[in-house]
């Protein structure tokens, strides 16, 4: 078997790393860690090249003759302190060529340690990193006077939104009181209409703005006038509709959730509440019947479920009313909204289920 010669040892002959770091286009030096104030005892010529010195003006003397005026005294420290514990030192320093333009100096510093472990020099290797400061220092620059601009820009923005809301809030004001007036003119004629078809018709009339009335009010007082919470609506409108009951006879009770609503949706939803509601109370319990009226509402993912049920005597039991046209106009309304409606009768009562759909809540 034969075996392939093994590789000849390479011997460098002396000054051969010496000569290859003197060739180097990085910046080098090496100082004397046994002598006083660890003065400089090599360099090579990219670090002439970088300093502007000539390697007579270096040798002998001590690294801190690159600092100036503007050098951080704190980064001089910890370098120092790397340098008193013969350990590793990283970073970059702000120093002075010969001409005294200042440059900033990336170096690395390494302890050199003999055979017996005793520290003998320090090795250092530099870099020009004026230009990645420069660099940095414009992106900086840059980077402040896109968030000014950004800044400002958002400050118009939340201005603008900030009249808005305020012109929102004032148009509501005035829509809610021009329908207070408007149904208190209904209500004073209807009180001077004699009883019949006229007056019930100015009362349902004036009943149905002041419900326009109310989702206005809600929108005014609401801090998101792109919104219009159903459940306070419903709170605000059980109060003005119980307060007109015998409660002892009749009631109108909810259980409707939190749902947030399109404020375009605000002015149907507030007529086909009402709308059912007083149909319900007017007609589900004649001759001095008692009865409940419920209204539910929740959302299901991207719909809304409303029903509004009564315990009275149902639709084919009701007396009609041919110059009514209550559910005329809440198929109207569903059929605003997208939405669809089932009318079902008892017993007991009447039940209506109305889905309309809704955006994904923002």
């Amino acid at each position: 078997m034969t075996h392939a010669p093994a590789p000849p040892d390479i011997a460098l002959a002396p000054g051969t790393f010496a000569l290859a770091f003197d060739a180097s286009p990085t910046p080098m030096l090496v100082t004397d860690a046994r002598r006083p104030d660890r003065p400089i005892v090599w360099i090579n010529d990219a670090f002439l090249g970088l300093t502007g010195y000539e390697r007579h003006e270096l040798i002998g003397r001590n690294c801190r003759m690159l600092q100036g005026p503007d050098t951080d005294g704190a980064e001089v420290g910890r370098m120092r302190a790397a340098i008193e514990a013969a350990v590793p030192y990283a970073g970059e320093i702000l120093n002075y060529r010969k001409d005294g333009t200042p440059f900033w100096n990336g170096m690395t510093i390494n302890p050199v340690r003999d055979r017996e472990g005793r520290l003998i020099y320090f090795f250092a290797a530099q870099a020009d990193m004026t230009d990645k400061r420069r660099l940095e220092t414009a992106m900086r620059g840059t980077n402040d006077e896109l968030e000014r601009q950004v800044g400002a820009r958002t400050a118009d923005l939340e201005s603008a939104l900030a009249q808005k809301t305020a012109l929102l809030h004032e148009v509501d004001h005035r829509v809610k009181n021009n329908l207070q007036v408007i149904s208190s003119l209904m209500l004073l004629k209807a009180r001077r209409t004699p009883d019949g078809e006229a007056r019930d018709a100015l009362q349902g009339m004036a009943d149905r703005i002041g419900a326009l009335s109310t989702a206005h009010r809600m929108l005014y007082a609401s801090d998101d006038v792109s919104h219009f919470d159903l459940a306070d609506f419903m709170s605000d409108f059980l109060s003005d509709v119980n307060a007109a009951l015998d409660r002892e006879r009749t009631r109108v009770e909810a259980s409707v959730e939190p749902v947030a609503v399109s404020a375009a949706m605000a002015a149907p939803l507030a007529l086909m509440i009402h709308e059912l509601t007083s149909n319900a109370v007017r007609h589900a319990f004649p001759e001095e019947r008692t009865g409940l009226v419920t209204v539910t509402a929740r959302r299901e993912a991207d719909t809304l479920r409303m029903t509004v049920a009564d315990d009275g005597v149902g639709m084919a039991a009701s007396e009609p009313n041919p110059a009514g046209f209550g559910r005329n106009l809440v198929e109207m309304l569903v059929r605003q909204l997208r939405g669809r409606i089932d009318w079902s009768d008892g017993p007991p009562g009447t039940r209506v289920e109305i889905s309309v759909p809704l955006p994904d809540p923002a």
